[in-house]
C-alpha cells in the first residue's frame, strides 16, 4: 500500500446541522477530513429519528455521522460564540445544514466569519433554498422526492393514499452535488485567499439528479418534426425514459430458474451473439432488428419464446452464459439480498457494528493501491468536547473551566 495520508488530510469542516443534511459531510469525513459537528446541548435528534434504531439509536446517525467529532455549544451566550469563531479561524469550510440564517442569528454568520477568516467556503444547505415561494415551507427528506416528481402516489385496497417505496433522492443527490461544490471553493480559495458564500437546496439536488425525464418532457414539449424517438422506433416517441421501457423485449427483465435477470442485447451485434449462444439463430434471422436501441418494442411473440428460454436457467448460469457468449444480463437484486451478490462482496467495504453501531457501506470510490481509514463511530452529544477545546484550539484546563462557568456548553 502507499500514499497512507488521507486524500482529505488537509480539510477542517465546521458544520452545524440537524437531521438529513447532514450527509453534505459524510463522504468528506470517510476521505479523511477532520469534520466538527456543534450540536446544542440537546443534540441533533437525528439520533431519535426513524428506523431501524439499533442500541436506543438510529441506524441514520450512525451513518451519516460517522467519522465526526462532536462539540456541544450553547450558542446564546458570548462563550460558545468565542468558541465557534476560534474553530473558524483555522478550518476551510463551515457547514449550515438546518434553515437559512441559523448562524447569523447568532452573529456567526457568512460575513461574520469572513472578518475572521477571508478564505471560508460558507455552504448553508436547507430544503427548497433560500430564494423561491417555497423557502419558508418545513419539510422533511421525502418531500424532495415527490416535489421533483420521482414518487407517484399509490392507493392501498381501502382507498388510501400512501407513500410507495423508493429510492431517496434528494437526501441522496444534495450531499453529491453539495460536497463537489465545496470542494470545487475550497480549491479556489486556496489558491486566491477568497472564500465564497454557496447554498444548496436539496429539492434542487433532487431534480438535477433526475434530469433525464425531465429534460426528455422538455424535449417533447417541441414539436415532433424537431424532437422524435429512436430510428429502431420508426422515429416513433416512445414515454419518457425507463417508462419506455415497458414494452421492450431485448431489453427487458425475464424470469429465470430461481429468480430474474436484466435482458440487454439492445445493440444489433449483441443480440446475435446471445441468438448464437443459446443455439436459436432462427430467431436472429427471423427478428435481426436495427444496428443500435432496438428492443423489439412490442413484439410478443418474441417476448413468449425468450420469457421461456430463460425460465431454463439460474441467474448465475445467465450471467456466465453473458461473459462467455458477450451479451449484457445482469441480476435483479434486492436491498435484501445485495449483500450476498459476489460482485457486491468482492467491492464494498462493510463497517461492521461491533466498532460502528451499526453495519454500513464504506465509501464507494476506490483509490488504486491504498487503502482508506476506516471513520470513527458517530459521536455521542459533545463526545469530542475536551479533544477539540484542547488538540484544536490549544485551550488549557483554565481556559476551559472558564468556559465552563460560562455556560458555553449549556
Amino acid at each position: 500500500m502507499k500514499n497512507t495520508v488521507p486524500p482529505l488530510a488537509s480539510l477542517r469542516v465546521i458544520e452545524s446541522s440537524i437531521l438529513g443534511p447532514a450527509a453534505i459531510t459524510t463522504a468528506l469525513a470517510d476521505l479523511g477530513a477532520e469534520v466538527i459537528k456543534v450540536e446544542t446541548p440537546a443534540g441533533d435528534y437525528i439520533r431519535e429519528m426513524t428506523w431501524p434504531i439499533i442500541e436506543g439509536v438510529s441506524l441514520m446517525h450512525y451513518h451519516l455521522n460517522r467519522g465526526k467529532k462532536s462539540i456541544a455549544l450553547d450558542l446564546k451566550t458570548e462563550a460558545a460564540r468565542r468558541i465557534y469563531r476560534d474553530l473558524v479561524r483555522d478550518a476551510d469550510v463551515v457547514i449550515e445544514a438546518s434553515k437559512p440564517g441559523a448562524l447569523a442569528r447568532y452573529g456567526l454568520g457568512y460575513e461574520d466569519l469572513r472578518a475572521i477568516n477571508p478564505k471560508i467556503v460558507f455552504c448553508t444547505v436547507s430544503g427548497y433554498g433560500m430564494t423561491g415561494p417555497y423557502r419558508d415551507m418545513p419539510s422533511h427528506g421525502i418531500a424532495y422526492d415527490t416535489w421533483c416528481g420521482a414518487v407517484k402516489p399509490a392507493y392501498d385496497e381501502e382507498g388510501f393514499c400512501y407513500i410507495p417505496e423508493h429510492v431517496g433522492i434528494g437526501i441522496n443527490a444534495a450531499p453529491l452535488f453539495g460536497g463537489l461544490g465545496v470542494l470545487a471553493a475550497v480549491i479556489r480559495a486556496r489558491e486566491t485567499g477568497e472564500g465564497c458564500f454557496m447554498e444548496l437546496a436539496q429539492s434542487d439536488a433532487a431534480a438535477a439528479f433526475d434530469w433525464y425525464r425531465s429534460e426528455s418532457h422538455m424535449a417533447y414539449a417541441r414539436p415532433e418534426a424537431v424532437v422524435t424517438g429512436n430510428k429502431s422506433d420508426n422515429w416513433v416517441r416512445r414515454p419518457v425514459a425507463t417508462a419506455g421501457m415497458k414494452e421492450g423485449v431485448r431489453y427487458q427483465m425475464y424470469e429465470s430458474a430461481d429468480g430474474h435477470v436484466l435482458f440487454m442485447a439492445s445493440e444489433q451485434s449483441l443480440w446475435k451473439n446471445f441468438c448464437a449462444g443459446v443455439g436459436r439463430m432462427d430467431l436472429f434471422d427471423k427478428w435481426p432488428g436495427s444496428k443500435y436501441a432496438d428492443h423489439a418494442r412490442g413484439n410478443r411473440e418474441l417476448q413468449a419464446i425468450l420469457r421461456d428460454i430463460f425460465k431454463a436457467r439460474t441467474t448465475k448460469e445467465w450471467l456466465a452464459f453473458g461473459v462467455e457468449a458477450n451479451t449484457p444480463i445482469a441480476p435483479v437484486n434486492t436491498p435484501q439480498n445485495i449483500v450476498d451478490d459476489p460482485q457486491f462482496r468482492a467491492r464494498f467495504r462493510i463497517l461492521p457494528h461491533e466498532r460502528h453501531g451499526a453495519d454500513m457501506l464504506g465509501f464507494p470510490v476506490q483509490f488504486v493501491g491504498e487503502e482508506l481509514p476506516e471513520p470513527s463511530k458517530a459521536p455521542t452529544v459533545g463526545e469530542h468536547r475536551e479533544e477539540v477545546l484542547r488538540d484544536v484550539l490549544g485551550y488549557d484546563a483554565g481556559t476551559i473551566d472558564a468556559l465552563t462557568q460560562e455556560k458555553a456548553f449549556g
